[in-house]
């Protein structure tokens, strides 16, 4: 697994976060519109079966081959997928409502008979929506670490996704992970450890050698490390603990830049 697990202490590998405030407002925001989704309903109408799950058979009219992206982005991986597998049925979700926009447009304008965006929260539909033994394939492309131990539980890969993805992935399903951040990479290869067999693929992926993602993508080009992960599902869980949720507490940069917008919103308050 070379130095995704040598590192002794990967907390310290982080580089300092040398954003500019704005950023991190921006990271507030998706922190608000995660809350917001969660504490809605999902309501998928003509989508569900009696028993309030997905219906796949029934949204793609046919029994094939079924492929989930969790937090799908613009569904870049989806696209290209759903065109090169069309034998394969495929679903994104993803919690902003203009990247499933921009991916359903594309996948009209390109026909895909094969593939579904839903705007919503990739773990209450898992939780929700769908059945257990129900999918082949689940994705996740460079989920979102927190790095605030207050909004920890916002993160998607917690110890419950790992469960229910087992759950709901039929016996020899796989879940795919990828990452470019150390610390976060070897978090995830422990937490999958005890539902999956998590191998690491050496090198870019063969049908994607410039990404399967903007982020990959993005990632390359500024030389980042990436770990990228193929984690078969196990018959049985292993009796192993799993890791606690996942934060940096010591992020270097990070209190310095909260403090700030603290110290900025207290002012604006008083004057």
């Amino acid at each position: 697994m070379g130095a995704w697990v040598r590192c002794a202490a990967l907390t310290q590998c982080a580089k300092p976060l040398n954003k500019p405030p704005a950023m991190v407002y921006n990271a507030a925001g998706r922190e608000n519109r995660v809350r917001a989704q969660r504490d809605k309903k999902t309501t998928m109408p003509g989508h569900l079966n009696a028993a309030n799950l997905f219906d796949w058979t029934q949204v793609f009219g046919r029994t094939a081959p079924r492929v989930l992206d969790v937090g799908c982005g613009d569904g870049r991986f989806l696209i290209a997928s759903a065109l090169a597998n069309p034998g394969r049925d495929h679903v994104g979700i993803e919690v902003l409502a203009p990247l499933v926009a921009k991916g359903r447009g594309e996948a009209e304008r390109l026909q895909l008979a094969n593939l579904r965006f839903f705007v919503g929260d990739a773990v209450q539909w898992l939780s929700e929506c769908a059945g257990d033994a129900s999918i082949d394939e689940i994705h996740a492309y460079h989920p979102q670490p927190y790095y605030d131990p207050s909004v920890v539980e916002l993160g998607m890969l917690s110890a419950a996704f790992f469960e229910r993805a087992w759950r709901v992935l039929r016996p020899g399903g796989i879940l795919v992970l990828q990452t470019d951040s150390r610390p976060y990479g070897k978090h995830l290869l422990a937490a999958a450890r005890k539902h999956f067999d998590p191998v690491i693929q050496p090198g870019p992926w063969p049908d994607a050698p410039h990404g399967r993602t903007h982020r990959e993508e993005v990632a390359q080009r500024k030389k980042l490390e990436i770990l990228r992960v193929v984690a078969a599902r196990r018959e049985t869980p292993l009796d192993v603990a799993l890791p606690p949720p996942y934060f940096a507490a010591g992020r270097p940069g990070l209190p310095t830049v909260v403090s700030a917008l603290r110290r900025r919103r207290k002012v604006d308050r008083s004057s």
